[in-house]
């Protein structure tokens, strides 16, 4: 007679499930650790410091962040620092602003919240400020990138400006949209279309609103490019939610304002990261509540937002060329 082959025992189900439990586990741990590490290491460490400092100390978030976070991280995060000004090198921990030296002559001052982080260059004379469009306007030329603006016309500082033709995400800044005027006179659109546009008038005020062609002039508007929503006009909050349709989500913005005495503020805020989100419009319009603008407009955004200061790109463009081919920028101390 055949001997029977005896079943080998298996593993029990139980085991099985435990060791299936175990794993999970501690790949849970790990993504969660890695998250941990990625939202207060990553590219923005004042936002970080900011959410971290928002933390209940008493949370599992708090706990693993004292735990996994490198000992540098956690000194930077728990000492007392104002915002720090502008050293070249983006976002590193430097020395606090000097008042009465900074707030006088042109400088860049770090702003961040919940979901954002980005910089406001202040300048207290309008008269260093200028928009400029592509030279290679009207002969087909692609626009260039901020850097290229900024050599060209030895600036101390730009950021883009206006908006542009971008069908399919690969616009090459030769056609601007709507409404733009240089040297006082309109070199696109017009034709009495009501847009929301910002620019200076002659005696460098900032105007920004729905306007034609016409209205603009009339204003004495001598340069000017289209972009919105209007923030703030005469002080006063003008944006609302219907300005910006579907496009209120958290995303890099690029926007301008004026104080009442004239002093120009020029904002980029990133988004998109791991660590600022992006801004809707109205943070745009707290922030500059805060600095006390009494107009102020949005800029095109997304892609394009980019800034430069003293040589070096201030912010994380989104671009993966740090800068786009844009049709017109806003410089700061352009001498031409």
């Amino acid at each position: 007679m055949a001997k029977r082959r005896s079943r080998g025992k298996g593993i029990h189900p139980l085991i099985v499930v435990l060791l299936a439990v175990i794993a999970a586990a501690g790949a849970g741990a790990w993504t969660y650790a890695s998250w941990i590490r990625t939202k207060y290491e990553g590219s923005h460490p004042y936002w970080s410091r900011e959410t971290f400092r928002a933390l209940d100390q008493n949370s599992l978030e708090y706990k693993a962040a004292e735990k996994l976070l490198k000992p540098s991280t956690l000194d930077f995060f728990r000492e007392k620092q104002e915002a720090a000004a502008f050293t070249g090198q983006p976002l590193s921990a430097a020395q606090p602003l000097e008042e009465e030296e900074t707030r006088k002559e042109i400088h860049i001052e770090h702003v961040s919240a919940g979901t954002y982080e980005g910089f406001m260059i202040v300048v207290p004379d309008p008269k260093d400020v200028s928009m400029v469009v592509n030279p290679g306007y009207g002969t087909g030329a692609p626009g260039q990138k901020l850097d290229w603006y900024v050599e060209k016309y030895h600036a101390l500082a730009g950021t883009n400006a206006g908006g542009f033709a971008d069908d399919g995400g690969n616009g090459d800044g030769s056609v601007p949209n709507g409404l733009v005027i240089q040297n006082g006179k309109v070199i696109h659109g017009g034709g009495g279309y009501r847009s929301h546009m910002v620019g200076f008038d002659k005696n460098g005020n900032l105007v920004a609103g729905k306007l034609n062609d016409a209205e603009a002039l009339a204003k004495g508007v001598v340069e000017a490019v289209t972009f919105g929503p209007t923030l703030i006009t005469d002080g006063r909050v003008v944006y609302t939610a219907a300005d910006a349709g579907t496009l209120n989500m958290l995303n890099p913005r690029t926007a301008i304002g004026q104080k009442k005495d004239g002093t120009v503020l020029i904002l980029v805020v990133d988004g998109r990261g791991p660590t600022s989100f992006g801004a809707h419009f109205e943070d745009l319009v707290d922030i500059f509540k805060d600095y006390e603008a009494v107009n102020a407009s949005n800029l095109d955004g997304g892609n394009s937002s980019v800034m430069i200061y003293d040589g070096e790109y201030a912010n994380y463009p989104v671009s993966m060329k740090n800068s786009r081919a844009l049709p017109s920028v806003i410089l700061v101390k352009g001498d031409q």
